[in-house]
């Protein structure tokens, strides 16, 4: 199928426009400037050698409870990155992580830390700090998996939930605090959450962290944190422009480089469909995510309300389909997400929210209703398929 000739096309009229995905005013989205040609590209071969570790889970230097709990998930042996981070963060050093999305980064830094806090008391020791309210509650869930039957447990503080629970449960002291940075500091700001307790920082997604819209909340959050004495930072790519923060951050690190810490989507074939006067942009989707081989499908929108419009006409024409945006509960979220994994439905609508983060696994397709902002913005999209080495599609409407 070659989308870029509209054989999805039907006739009718095109409303929308590009989109800004981190705009502040919402009601008026930046004009997108990129060139339509950089959606256009053909997915490279991937590379089929695959890392191989010498050792298998029952080899690495953890708890023999721990190594069950692994085992049980039907982990055979450490990823790349886990493998050639474990023993420096056992050792207490600071650590700078990159590798790709789907290669075990939140297993690489749980695994050593939560091994560090056995026979410890809770005492809120470690802070995980990650961009987005579904990232902190999928941290949350593999924290859970691994310190099965060890008596440990979590606090998770995200936005979109009662900040008075949050306070109660700060009541009762836990080894690990995972995070959102604005509920994190609101929680510290009202006495609530004593950041000068924890010694431990991680940065999960930390190019996400540092940029505009956090800097200031990670920058309160490091200066409150007096006896922090190891810090992690993960992600999968590095900006240049915050070089200067991350060594701040870390004295003298481990560094762990799995990738080349660029996105680039080399390996998704990528391609753009023309929408032209008279079309219908809505109407050309629906034929899209209607064929059986758009299987699971995330569909970017540059606004709340263009979420929620699309998802009811989709829904109008019997396609299996849900949203989440910020005007969305958490709970109506994880569900959204939950039928997603699932295969109950089949597309998923999403402003960025959707963009940074998310573990979902088979994604066959990423479509971009509008334009994305910047390119940037565009690559950590079209991420969402083609996860853990296996090759995607991603397609973006213009006018």
């Amino acid at each position: 199928m070659n989308f870029v000739k509209n054989n999805f096309s039907k006739k009718g009229k095109n409303h929308q426009r590009p989109s800004r995905p981190f705009q502040r005013n919402r009601n008026q989205p930046a004009e997108s400037t990129l060139d339509p040609n950089l959606f256009v590209k053909k997915a490279a071969p991937i590379n089929e050698l695959k890392y191989v570790s010498a050792r298998t889970i029952n080899d690495l230097p953890i708890d023999n409870r721990m190594k069950s709990n692994l085992v049980a998930k039907g982990y055979e042996r450490p990823t790349e990155i886990q493998d050639r981070t474990i023993e420096a963060i056992l050792a207490k050093n600071n650590v700078l992580g990159i590798a790709q999305t789907g290669t075990g980064k939140t297993g690489a830094f749980l695994i050593p830390v939560i091994h560090t806090l056995l026979g410890t008391k809770p005492l809120n020791q470690i802070l995980v700090v990650v961009p987005t309210r579904e990232l902190a509650v999928q941290v949350q869930q593999e924290y859970n998996t691994v310190v099965k039957g060890l008596g440990m447990r979590s606090h998770c503080f995200i936005g979109g939930t009662s900040v008075g629970k949050d306070i109660g449960l700060l009541r009762q002291q836990v080894h690990l605090i995972i995070g959102t940075p604005g509920r994190l500091t609101d929680l510290a700001r009202q006495g609530a959450l004593k950041l000068n307790h924890f010694n431990t920082l991680i940065l999960d997604e930390f190019d996400r962290l540092l940029d505009m819209g956090f800097s200031r909340d990670i920058q309160f959050i490091v200066k409150a944190m007096h006896h922090r004495q190891q810090t992690i930072l993960f992600s999968a790519t590095e900006e240049k422009g915050q070089r200067e923060l991350i060594r701040e951050l870390l004295h003298e690190p481990v560094e762990v480089r799995v990738s080349n810490g660029k996105s680039t989507g080399d390996h998704i074939d990528q391609e753009i469909v023309r929408v032209g006067p008279g079309e219908s942009k809505i109407d050309v989707l629906l034929r899209m995510v209607k064929d059986k081989s758009f299987h699971k499908v995330i569909v970017f929108a540059d606004t709340k309300r263009g979420v929620s419009t699309m998802r009811k006409k989709l829904d109008q024409s019997g396609v299996r389909v849900d949203e989440i945006h910020g005007n969305k509960s958490q709970n109506y979220r994880l569900k959204a997400l939950n039928d997603f994994k699932s295969g109950k439905i089949n597309v998923l609508i999403a402003t960025d929210v959707a963009a940074r983060g998310l573990d979902i696994s088979e994604v066959t397709h990423v479509i971009n209703y509008q334009q994305p902002r910047d390119f940037d913005s565009y690559i950590h999209r079209i991420g969402r398929t083609g996860r853990a080495g296996k090759g995607g599609k991603a397609f973006t409407f213009v006018n």
